[in-house]
């Protein structure tokens, strides 16, 4: 407590827990959000097909960013096709603020 103390008693310790709070209000916000971004309808089956729709056109970085969740099969617009992804990983990719809504492929 005398470390929390300290920390409320200067300039610095005050910015670095405002810092501190900014931070982990903002990973609530991306937790919260991540599973309304999630349409229904994906198969019972542990790897499945999504279109993930951006409010932007996908660039270089974002590609690279699904890339490690399965095979980007490629864009239409603001939409990129991801294919063979585990289902469980879903949610990681709907936590990007910049990822606005996640459906299934037909």
């Amino acid at each position: 407590m005398s470390v929390l103390r300290a920390a409320l008693g200067n300039r610095r310790g005050l910015i670095l827990l405002a810092c501190i709070a900014a931070w982990l209000a903002w990973q609530a916000w991306l937790f919260a959000v991540a599973p309304a971004k999630i349409a229904a309808g994906f198969p019972d089956r542990q790897r499945v097909s999504a279109l993930i729709t951006l409010p932007f056109s996908p660039e270089r970085f974002h590609v690279l960013i699904f890339q490690r969740y399965g095979r980007v099969s490629g864009t239409d617009g603001n939409t990129v096709e991801l294919r063979n992804i585990d289902k469980d990983q879903l949610g990681a990719i709907a936590r990007y603020y910049w990822v606005q809504r996640i459906e299934p492929l037909q």
